[in-house]
């Protein structure tokens, strides 16, 4: 598979990695995306790094902290052949739940031994702080990071979902090598700044939910007929008219899709790999028939119309419904 490097410090990954959230109960959410088995999920991951795929991204408050575990188990023997990367910056309480954010430095210390543990690894590739707390300057978050790739436990510094200030204030202290946020068809908020503004100081974008959270695929029910615990059911793109007006959007897509022979979500992914040598979707699976699916877009080819078209269903901001609940857009820093 093909290589991308991301941010300028050098961190190479294959150009397609696997998102594992699915892959464990999260708080609120028992069955997130369905039911997951744990067997298969290990078996997918050992599929993964078969097909080339080495860049694993889990997150301590994925189960919470049982997707990390996973993670260090099924690469046990295999570690050498992988770039994981991890998430902090929540508070977890006592029962599992989110009761907040934290960027202390204190904090962080604390949290990044514990991954450590669970993952089963001396060293994390690609540790991003999960959520902003606006709170802590983000410079004394940064500086606390950067401490940790001088000990050697961390590699390369990333950030998720923060705007072009905090980005820019980031940079100055420590260089980010990657940035990951929603992005996709579905999603195009990236593109009104933040995806100028990383490009210009060089940090690479990892794009997660590059399917809308299924959406792209055209094989996921509205919300009302997805079953409890499921995630989607609370997502107002999968809510009623939102969910009939967006199929504009996914017809396009599978009318692509028909003419090249492929699916639907292979050519959602391949849109997104046409964006730029800078962007590593992470596409999240828990079943390896998926997995390969969506291993098959990197060798889609997208001709100029093909991308014309995309464009022009699927305009920037023109989604139907916001992408996340007020209570959780304001974690979001833009």
């Amino acid at each position: 598979m093909e290589k991308r490097t991301l941010g300028s410090q050098g961190l190479t990954v294959s150009a397609l990695g696997l998102g594992l959230m699915g892959m464990s109960a999260n708080p609120g959410h028992p069955g997130m995306y369905g039911p997951a088995d744990e067997r298969e999920s290990i078996a997918t991951i050992h599929r993964a790094l078969e097909l080339g795929i080495d860049f694993f991204d889990t997150a301590e408050v994925y189960g919470p902290y049982i997707n990390e575990t996973l993670l260090g188990k099924a690469l046990q023997g295999r570690r050498h052949r992988a770039v994981i990367a991890t998430k902090f910056g929540f508070k977890i309480d006592p029962d599992g739940r989110i009761a907040g954010v934290n960027g202390a430095p204190s904090h962080l210390r604390s949290v990044l031994d514990a991954s450590l543990q669970r993952l089963g690894v001396d060293h994390i590739d690609l540790w991003y702080q999960h959520r902003l707390d606006r709170s802590v300057p983000i410079e004394d978050t940064i500086g606390a990071m950067s401490d940790a790739v001088k000990s050697g436990k961390v590699r390369y510094l990333g950030l998720s979902e923060v705007g072009v200030k905090t980005l820019e204030r980031a940079h100055a202290v420590h260089p980010i090598s990657a940035l990951q946020s929603e992005y996709s068809l579905w999603e195009r908020n990236l593109e009104n700044d933040v995806l100028a503004a990383a490009r210009r100081l060089g940090v690479g974008i990892v794009p997660f939910s590059p399917l809308g959270r299924g959406f792209l695929t055209g094989t996921v029910q509205r919300a009302e007929e997805l079953p409890e615990g499921d995630y989607r059911r609370s997502d107002p793109r999968y809510q009623g008219p939102n969910f009939d007006a967006n199929q504009r959007m996914l017809a396009a897509v599978t009318a692509i899709a028909r003419q090249k022979g492929i699916s639907a979500g292979q050519v959602a992914l391949a849109w997104l790999l046409h964006q730029g040598p800078d962007i590593v979707p992470i596409p999240g699976t828990k079943r390896r028939s998926y997995l390969e699916e969506n291993a098959g877009a990197t060798a889609v080819k997208l001709s100029a119309q093909d991308l014309q078209a995309l464009d022009a269903a699927a305009p920037n901001g023109t989604t139907a419904g916001p992408r996340y609940s007020e209570k959780m857009m304001a974690t979001v820093d833009r």
